[in-house]
């Protein structure tokens, strides 16, 4: 059964977290780790599926005229290298479930929160993100998220919705990218170690690319993203209950 229910899930992972601009990791993570997969097997499968999906939201935002160079360069510049640094990084299974219960509890409090205050946080955010600031959340980001095998979108988007950095249009271009931007040195980090992919990667592979495509699509023209982020804020509160509990 899990031969069809794990990719299954994941597929609607990333169907839902593309839909409001997010590659899915902490989705990806959980469903792993609720199929009794290890930290190894994990963090690179994570990596590799977020690569897979932030790609394709990158090419929608790029589409779409919301990305801005200016705002993403910020955050990759120390991003990238301590992602590097960050995949090579491996936590014992018991502090990686703590960690990743911390980061799915406070993930949903900002999801939820995102979801209330999207008018709001666009009538007072700035118009330029501020370089100085940004290059340092940049690198801690880029740390954080190849430890865990996240893709920094979710960390970078908190931070720029609390911080009133850009518009939540802006905010959700420049996480998708961070999400490209540190998972993929994350995994060629963590390839230099041989990690233990799954056989069934392929497979999961394209599970989640066509929910990423079809989560992209239906964002951007047809589900109401405040739902959909209250939603999401849910799961990542009953993932982060599972892990502080396994």
């Amino acid at each position: 059964m899990s031969d069809y229910l794990l990719p299954l899930s994941l597929a609607v992972v990333a169907l839902l977290f593309a839909c409001v601009g997010q590659a899915g990791a902490p989705g990806y993570v959980a469903v792993m780790s609720l199929f009794g997969f290890s930290p190894a097997v994990i963090k690179p499968t994570a990596l590799a599926l977020t690569v897979l999906v932030a790609t394709i939201g990158v090419v929608r935002f790029y589409r779409m005229g919301t990305l801005r160079f200016r705002d993403l360069y910020p955050f990759a510049v120390l991003g990238i290298p301590c992602s590097v640094l960050g995949g090579l990084i491996n936590l014992p299974t018991k502090t990686y479930h703590v960690v990743m219960a911390i980061i799915f509890l406070l993930a949903a409090f900002q999801m939820a929160r995102s979801a209330r205050m999207t008018d709001t946080h666009d009538q007072r955010a700035r118009e330029a993100v501020p370089v100085g600031p940004a290059l340092i959340a940049g690198g801690i980001i880029g740390l954080v998220a190849g430890a865990t095998g996240i893709g920094g979108g979710i960390f970078t988007a908190s931070t720029m919705m609390i911080l009133g950095w850009a518009p939540t249009k802006r905010v959700a271009a420049v996480a998708q990218t961070s999400n490209l931007f540190t998972a993929a040195p994350a995994l060629a980090g963590i390839w230099l170690t041989r990690p233990a992919l799954p056989p069934q990667l392929p497979l999961w592979a394209l599970a989640v690319g066509l929910g990423g495509l079809l989560g992209a699509w239906l964002g951007a023209r047809h589900l109401p993203a405040k739902a959909l982020r209250y939603l999401l804020a849910l799961i990542m509160l009953a993932s982060g209950i599972r892990l502080a509990l396994a």
